[in-house]
C-alpha cells in the first residue's frame, strides 16, 4: 500500500475555482470568496485524481518531524513572509493589470528575517540557487520545536525529547471504527507532516479538551482514509457533506500517485466550517499508552502523565475525555 503522510508536494483544488465579490466565510478580512466550478482542474486531472486515495482533511496546523540535533524532533510551520516594503509592492502588483508579468522577488533584501535554525519546506522550488515564494508571496518552512518552548506549547505538550516519543491519534491498527491515542516512537514519524489539532488550535473545531486541562494530539497527513466517497462531481461532493456522516469533515485531501496533492474544502462549496458534530466525533476512542516499555516517569502536570491516568479506558467520542490533574 502507498504510504501516506510523508512531506508533499503544496495542495491544489480539485476544481477550477472562480472568485466571487463577497467576504470570505473563511478568512476574516478577506473581501472575497473562492468558490469551486463544476469543471475538474487541469491539476487534477494531470495527477490522475481518479485514482488517488482519497483522505480526510483535518483542520489544525501543519507540523514535521525530522532530525534536529541528532534526534528526531518536531518542527512547526513558519512561513517567511515578505517585509511591509515588499509585500506593499507585492500587493500593487496582484491589483495591477500586469498579471501576464512576473512579479520579481530579491529573496535576500524583500523578506522577514527567520531564526537561523529555520528550513524550507523540500517542496519549494529554487531559481539561481534562491528560492522561489509561493503565489501568495510566501515561502513555505519550519521551525524546531524546543522543549518547553513558550511560543510553541501546545505543540511541545505532544511530545517528549527524553524518550523521543509523540501522541498521536489515529485508527485502532484492529478495528477501524475505533480511534486510537498512543504514545508513538518520533523516529516512526520520521520525514512525515502531521496535523496538530486540540484545544487551542485554529478554534478548537472537535471540542477537544478545555480551558483549564487542554488537550492536544498529532494526526499523520493521510491517516483517516475515506472508504464511501461519491463519484467526482460538483452535486454529488456537495450532497455528500451535507447528508452524510462522513461527510461531516472539513474537507478531502486526494493523495495522488505522483506525490501531488489535491483538495476540495467545504468552503469550495459555499458550505459552512466549523460545524456542531463532526465525523472525527463520531467513534469511540482508546487511551491506548502502553508507557511500561518505557520505563518512564514523567512530570506531573504533562500531557503524558495525565492520558497515562486513564490508559486503557474506551471513550464515547473525543468530547468525553476530560483531563483532570
Amino acid at each position: 500500500m502507498r504510504r501516506l503522510g510523508s512531506v508533499q508536494r503544496k495542495m491544489s483544488c480539485a476544481f477550477v475555482t472562480e472568485v466571487k465579490d463577497e467576504p470570505s466565510a473563511k478568512r476574516e478580512r478577506q473581501p472575497f470568496k473562492v468558490l469551486a466550478t463544476e469543471t475538474i482542474s487541469h491539476k487534477a486531472l494531470d495527477a490522475d485524481i481518479y485514482s488517488a486515495i482519497p483522505t480526510e482533511k483535518v483542520d489544525g496546523t501543519c507540523c514535521y518531524i525530522t532530525t534536529y540535533k541528532d534526534k528526531p524532533y518536531l518542527w512547526a510551520r513558519l512561513d517567511r513572509k515578505p517585509n511591509k516594503q515588499a509585500d506593499k509592492r507585492f500587493k500593487n502588483f496582484l491589483h495591477s493589470k500586469e498579471k501576464s508579468k512576473e512579479f520579481l522577488w530579491n529573496v535576500e533584501e524583500d523578506f522577514k528575517p527567520v531564526p537561523e535554525c529555520w528550513i524550507p519546506a523540500k517542496e519549494i522550488e529554487q531559481l539561481n540557487g534562491n528560492l522561489v515564494p509561493d503565489e501568495n508571496g510566501h515561502i513555505p518552512g519550519w521551525v524546531p520545536v524546543e522543549k518547553n518552548s513558550k511560543q510553541y506549547c501546545w505543540h511541545s505538550s505532544v511530545v517528549n525529547y527524553e524518550f523521543e516519543i509523540a501522541l498521536v491519534l489515529k485508527h485502532h491498527p484492529d478495528d477501524s471504527e475505533l480511534l486510537e491515542i498512543s504514545a508513538v516512537p518520533l523516529s516512526d514519524l520520521l520525514e512525515q507532516t502531521l496535523e496538530l489539532i486540540g484545544t487551542n488550535i485554529n478554534g478548537n473545531p472537535y471540542g477537544l479538551g478545555n480551558k483549564k486541562h487542554p488537550l492536544h494530539f498529532l494526526i499523520p497527513h493521510g491517516a483517516f482514509q475515506i472508504r464511501n466517497l461519491p463519484t467526482l462531481k460538483h452535486s454529488e461532493l456537495l450532497s455528500w457533506f451535507e447528508g452524510c456522516t462522513e461527510g461531516k469533515i472539513e474537507g478531502i485531501v486526494w493523495h495522488c500517485n505522483n506525490g501531488y496533492l489535491i483538495k476540495v474544502h467545504r468552503h469550495h462549496l459555499g458550505l459552512c466550517w466549523p460545524i456542531p458534530e463532526t465525523y472525527l466525533n463520531s467513534k469511540p476512542v482508546i487511551v491506548n499508552m502502553n508507557l511500561n516499555k518505557y520505563d518512564c516517569a514523567f512530570d506531573t502536570n504533562s500531557l503524558f502523565n495525565q492520558l497515562s491516568k486513564i490508559d486503557k479506558q474506551i471513550f464515547g467520542r473525543l468530547k468525553d475525555i476530560i483531563l483532570d490533574i
